[in-house]
């Protein structure tokens, strides 16, 4: 390159910085108490999702317990849930490690300043725990450790805080400092090492489900990392196949009151109110290989007889996505791979992420959009469309059976009319003509190739029985009627024969024709 040429490159160059203007430090930066808003009672919607929040936290601190010696290998994790709805309140408690008194204070005043950050733990912003200020009168945290001689606990005066969120702008830190109250208070009846959360005066929402046992327990059947029912007998498969890459949890969750743990609401047979039984016979396990070649997630999908969307009271529906063994956003998530969201209801399945560059936003409600979570859904739609080729399938399953049924249907009603002996040869010809031609239809309905693999025996049987009997009828008769005159029988046949024509139902004309011919048998005058 010549020297001139440098040269007006070197002009090039201070002209446009001096275009730009000159950097300079930013000398304050402020952080308004908003912040404490949108991360506490803005970002969670759901008043349910304060249940995943704190049992998640918990899942953690009984991780991190296993993982120090303080909790066996072989002990399960225990959280105690009290719901009190007389008092409008809602502890929850866990054995996991605890906090020190030495490091409470920093850690519960902290905000957004997680040291899980890194690491393998389901929460990592270090704002979950604020989920409760928007639903209750006060937050409170208690905990200790076994080295300590006193309960450390913190109070949250949200109503206070609400109101200080009104007034004029501050800094955040004053803020909570004029709503949080920090407290050391005797050992008393509480275990040795403990952390808990809590709600005092919890606000009451429509449906009230807070304050629920019932719902409480529904809804965390379906997000928490608890174990499968005893009564279901793929769960060991399942746990075989996540076990080595999922941290599970299992946790021991009880609600006082209730006879049994929270279990995950998957049963051999579902049987939800006001729908047919859900049978499920067959599991499928996969699993999908992230952008470099390692393990993204584990797949596994519970297959029965798609017989149709599944209710919401199953609880079971869709595709789900779980990271840590906590569900990620609802169950409709992944409904837009299928070709038809439609068949997304159909299906029941999980999806674990292992792949700690596929993360949970925020709210938990989705993953960060990345080219690592579109990596995983791009695998996810074969899986998608063959459940969806499943879905159709047993849908042209049925309806050809519902064919075979409505034509045998059809054949048997032909062949009662015709044993009455009330119509003219002609109009016998018609009827058995129509009999005939519902066998060959419903013979039709079960030579169908998507059939093939299913025991028609039952239906065949059927077919054929009504076929033999069409056959020992193809001769026309016309029977004596008790109470019509021989002279009167052609024109009693014609009466039947329009009745047959003009009625909208066969089965309704031939009762009302039985009926008929019973009062005249009887002698009675026909009212």
């Amino acid at each position: 390159m010549t020297t001139e040429a440098t040269t007006r490159m070197n002009r090039s160059a201070l002209l446009a910085a001096k275009a730009e203007g000159r950097s300079e430090p930013l000398e304050e930066i402020t952080v308004g108490r908003d912040v404490l808003e949108l991360v506490s009672s803005a970002m969670y919607i759901d008043p349910m999702t304060i249940y995943r929040e704190y049992v998640q936290n918990s899942a953690d601190a009984i991780d991190d317990a296993r993982n120090n010696g303080l909790i066996s290998a072989d002990e399960a994790g225990k959280v105690l849930i009290t719901i009190d709805p007389a008092a409008r309140s809602i502890r929850i408690r866990d054995n996991g490690t605890g906090l020190s008194n030495a490091e409470f204070s920093r850690k519960m005043a902290a905000l957004g300043a997680s040291g899980k950050r890194g690491t393998k733990a389901r929460g990592f912003r270090g704002v979950g725990r604020l989920a409760g200020l928007g639903y209750a009168q006060e937050l409170i945290f208690r905990s200790r450790t076994a080295v300590d001689a006193t309960v450390a606990e913190l109070t949250w005066d949200c109503r206070r805080l609400k109101s200080a969120l009104r007034e004029s702008d501050g800094d955040i830190q004053s803020l909570i400092r004029s709503v949080a109250t920090l407290r050391k208070k005797p050992t008393e009846d509480y275990p040795e090492r403990f952390f808990e959360v809590e709600l005092r005066g919890v606000v009451r929402l429509r449906s009230d489900k807070l304050m629920s046992p019932a719902a409480v327990d529904e809804y965390l059947g379906q997000v928490a990392p608890v174990p499968f029912a005893p009564e279901f007998r793929f769960a060991a498969e399942i746990r075989d196949a996540l076990a080595p890459v999922v941290a599970l949890g299992d946790l021991d969750i009880r609600i006082e009151g209730n006879e049994r743990p929270v279990f995950r609401p998957h049963r051999d047979i579902l049987t939800p109110i006001g729908h047919p039984a859900i049978r499920f016979n067959r599991l499928s396990v996969s699993e999908i290989s992230a952008i470099d070649g390692e393990l993204a997630a584990i797949v596994w999908v519970l297959h029965h007889d798609y017989e149709g969307a599944l209710p919401n009271a199953a609880g079971v529906k869709g595709l789900r996505l779980r990271s840590g063994n906590v569900q990620i956003g609802e169950h409709n998530l992944l409904e837009e791979l299928f070709p038809e969201i439609r068949f997304n209801a159909w299906a029941v399945g999980e999806i674990h992420v292992v792949d700690q560059k596929i993360v949970p936003n925020g709210r938990r409600d989705h993953f960060e959009q990345n080219a690592h979570y579109h990596n995983l859904t791009n695998q996810l739609a074969p899986l998608a469309r063959d459940i969806a080729h499943l879905c159709r399938t047993s849908s042209i399953k049925r309806n050809w059976l519902r064919e075979t049924e409505l034509q045998l249907r059809v054949a048997n009603e032909t062949l009662d009319i015709l044993s009455q002996g009330v119509l003219s040869e002609p109009e016998y010809l018609n009827w058995w003509a129509k009999g005939n031609d519902a066998c060959q239809r419903a013979k039709k309905a079960l030579s169908q190739k998507v059939l093939q693999d299913e025991d028609l025996s039952g239906y065949a049987k059927k077919v054929t029985q009504v076929e033999n009997s069409l056959e020992l009828s193809t001769r026309p008769r016309l029977a004596a009627v008790k109470g019509v005159a021989d002279n009167e029988r052609a024109a009693f046949a014609r009466f039947c024969e329009v009745l047959y024509q003009v009625s909208s139902s066969q089965s309704a004309a031939k009762a009302l024709v039985d009926k008929v011919m019973a009062k005249l048998g009887d002698g009675e005058p026909i009212p």
